[in-house]
């Protein structure tokens, strides 16, 4: 009951604190004062519950339906369940489509009705702008295509949505369609109706015709689990076709020619378990659909389609993983001290880089000039690199790509006696003092090592 009546006052609260808060720099201003405030360490495992949820930043959205949205974060049992919980609240509330950013604090609960496990967790949203609109080119079907969209977000603040686009393609192909969609998202299923009319005109050189259609379309779609895995699509079209002949077109396709009007039903049913739709590297997809033609008009068929995709990666194994940490390696930590470890095991990454820099000097006063002498060296050193699992992120995530070269970076400066053995191995003992490292790394000040190979 605690946690129901902190998130209604939460919801009837954030209209009334929050009226200004739309503009861009006004959430940049909120979040930088958010990552200035820190905290101790926390154990993901430790018991915690969910108090209170706030949600920062609402203007023309309502109520009902955020609160369908985050609703499933008072469901966790912990610390760790309430972050991933509150990164799928993030997803669903960027996938209404009414928000242009959506940080995320967590913070221990406070108040007269605060708890001791309780923690506040508060949702600072950008709501997007009534109008936006934009250029873009896109390639596809062998075709360049410029495009240009306009769109009305979050019309009566439930996330309907007015947009409109025009396409104009490199072999003279145009589309033009307006849509309006409108969700249900406080509806188990999470319904969302579209409809839509459209006009479009396309050349199909390899089938001797060009063909224009105009016509209106109605989606359902539906997701019966709610996880967004299973979703099924109910359409209806009505379309006007028209085929236009070309100079070099067969007999057979000539008579074909002319106006037809379409009248179908349309159920397209999938199941999608890729964690990518362009490169799924892991999952399944299974989709099935069916198309009735003859409802009215001329033309009646049926249409059956299934696709079936599975995508998998070979098993990782330590033995086949890149290590970093040892006297002639990254100096300062212990022998593949450096990286991901469980339960004290070295686990590795699939991805490293390491970087050292020395300055090397004779003995002091020379001694043994010439002859045994001549094998040590004294040397300093600053050495750095990092080791992880790292997936290369493709359209616009390159501040992800260079996650392995920003964070979790390790840094040791030291120095110490080098030794020539023949001229197979190194021998050296070093003092080092780690400078950047990672609270699981193993460290290791006093260290000797030989080698034949070293960084």
């Amino acid at each position: 009951q605690e946690s129901n009546m902190s998130r209604n006052e939460s919801s009837s609260n954030e209209k009334e604190n929050f009226k200004e808060d739309n503009s861009s720099s006004h959430f940049h201003e909120k979040m930088n004062l958010l990552e200035r405030k820190k905290g101790q360490a926390v154990d993901l495992h430790l018991k915690a519950r969910v108090d209170r949820i706030h949600v920062d930043g609402l203007i023309r959205t309502k109520d009902d339906i955020i609160k369908a949205q985050v609703t499933e974060l008072f469901k966790a049992q912990d610390f760790y369940d309430i972050i991933i919980h509150a990164y799928k609240v993030r997803e669903k509330l960027q996938g209404l489509g009414c928000f242009g950013n959506i940080g995320i604090y967590i913070d221990t609960s406070h108040g007269p009705h605060a708890t001791p496990e309780g923690v506040e967790v508060t949702f600072i949203v950008n709501e997007m702008r009534r109008l936006t609109g934009g250029i873009s080119t896109m390639v596809g079907n062998n075709e360049g295509s410029v495009i240009v969209q306009a769109k009305a977000p979050n019309l009566f603040g439930r996330g309907e949505r007015l947009q409109m686009e025009y396409s104009y393609g490199s072999k003279s192909s145009t589309n033009i369609s307006i849509s309006v969609v409108k969700p249900f998202m406080g509806s188990s299923r999470h319904k969302i109706l579209t409809g839509s009319v459209f006009n479009t005109s396309n050349r199909f050189p390899w089938s001797g015709f060009s063909q224009c259609d105009k016509g209106l379309l109605i989606d359902l779609a539906f997701n019966p689990d709610g996880t967004g895995i299973l979703k099924h699509n109910l359409q209806y079209e009505a379309t006007y076709r028209e085929i236009i002949s070309s100079k070099h077109m067969s007999f057979r396709v000539r008579e074909q020619c002319g106006p037809n009007l379409k009248s179908a039903l349309r159920h397209i049913c999938s199941i999608d378990k890729r964690d990518s739709l362009i490169f799924p590297t892991t999952g399944s997809l299974v989709q099935f659909s069916t198309e009735v033609a003859g409802l009215g008009g001329d033309i009646g068929f049926v249409k059956n389609e299934l696709t079936v995709q599975t995508n998998w990666t070979p098993h990782e194994y330590a033995a086949n993983q890149f290590f970093l940490g040892g006297p002639l390696n990254l100096r300062g930590f212990d022998m593949r001290g450096c990286g991901p470890r469980i339960d004290g095991n070295s686990l590795g990454g699939n991805a490293y880089w390491a970087l050292a820099l020395h300055l090397y000097t004779p003995l002091p006063f020379r001694p043994g000039r010439y002859s045994f002498g001549d094998l040590f060296k004294l040397h300093g050193f600053i050495n750095g690199g990092n080791v992880s699992n790292f997936t290369l992120k493709f359209a616009n995530d390159y501040k992800e790509n260079m996650k392995i070269f920003k964070e979790d970076v390790r840094c040791a400066v030291g120095g110490g006696i080098a030794m020539k053995f023949g001229n197979i191995a190194r021998v050296e003992l070093n003092l080092v003092m780690p400078l950047l490292f990672v609270r699981n790394d193993v460290l290791q000040q006093f260290q000797f090592g030989i080698g034949l190979q070293y960084l």
